[in-house]
């Protein structure tokens, strides 16, 4: 404080602040928190650089999906498919796609090069696994996305060394107009052993939804599992390792639903004071032989 007045931040702080408010954002809400971050601010020089900062890695965490500008399909932005800052790889139509981060669009796409794309024999177990995670995700995921990605040995030529692929699965829900989002992510790291003849899985799942409906109310869930399996032909491998992943995560949101059915016994009764201050119940059974004054203080032991 200075001569009774507030102390005004400086530039550098007022661009952090903004910033926090766009990385914390919902699911799906950046662009609306944008607008209002903006407008508070009230200096686009501050909001632009704070909103080139804070995009890129939220639409990486959040695993956004965008159309690919020639309309072949939807790409993931995450890291696993990052080329650069600006350009991501799709593995399923071996383009590279330019990305606005902050309208979060797709401005142009072009061929992957040979370098940017895995080994013919790598390619084989990536695609064997993709078409099956596709028949998964369709099925289990309205509106889902998924993409397999080579993230190490992708110039591996042939049996004999390890190699490991990343699976993404990304789907949300989103109906602002009705004051609800939500979305689902998951991220399946897979290494091909060849030494050993095994699979081995490991996988982060998350959930997120936010009800916003005459108040704020968020979810976010996450839950970690492991599996494994023999090395087998790229379909038969593909066949395992996607029943593995569709049991882990059937399991993971059955437990959801049933946490759900508890809530009105548990969590919600949790936050509730079970007393008191008199740490007395109220005998509601016999309410209507007390006086307003005298015989309630009496029950309760509250007589001055």
């Amino acid at each position: 404080m200075a001569d009774g007045s507030e102390e005004e931040i400086g530039e550098k702080q007022k661009k952090e602040i903004a910033k926090w408010f766009l990385a914390n954002a919902p699911a799906g809400e950046i662009q609306y928190v944008a607008k209002d971050v903006r407008s508070i601010l009230g200096d686009d020089e501050i909001y632009e650089m704070a909103a080139e900062e804070a995009f890129p890695p939220y639409n990486k965490a959040h695993l956004i999906t965008l159309e690919l500008p020639d309309r072949s399909g939807d790409i993931i932005i995450s890291t696993f498919g990052e080329v650069d800052m600006c350009n991501y790889l799709d593995p399923r139509t071996a383009q590279v796609a330019t990305v606005d981060h902050v309208k979060q669009v797709c401005t142009k796409v072009r061929a992957a090069t040979d370098d940017e794309l895995p080994s013919p024999y790598i390619e084989e177990f990536r695609d064997a696994l993709d078409v099956e995670l596709c028949k998964y995700v369709d099925e289990a995921y309205p509106k889902g996305i998924c993409a397999v990605y080579c993230t190490k040995g992708k110039d591996v030529e042939g049996p004999g060394s390890d190699f490991e692929f990343s699976v993404v699965i990304s789907a949300s829900k989103l109906s602002p107009q009705n004051f609800c989002n939500g979305s689902w992510r998951s991220i399946w790291t897979i290494e091909f052993k060849d030494d050993l003849q095994v699979v081995e899985l490991s996988g982060k799942l998350q959930v997120g939804a936010h009800y916003f409906e005459e108040g704020n109310v968020q979810l976010d869930s996450n839950n970690d599992c492991k599996d494994s399996t023999m090395m087998q032909a790229p379909e038969d491998c593909a066949v395992a390792i996607t029943t593995m992943i569709r049991d882990h995560e059937a399991e993971y949101t059955a437990s959801l639903e049933a946490s759900y059915l508890k809530l009105p016994d548990t969590t919600f009764k949790d936050l509730r004071r079970k007393l008191p201050v008199t740490r007395t119940l109220f005998p509601w059974h016999s309410t209507l032989q007390f006086s307003l004054n005298r015989d309630i203080t009496k029950e309760l032991g509250i007589e001055k």
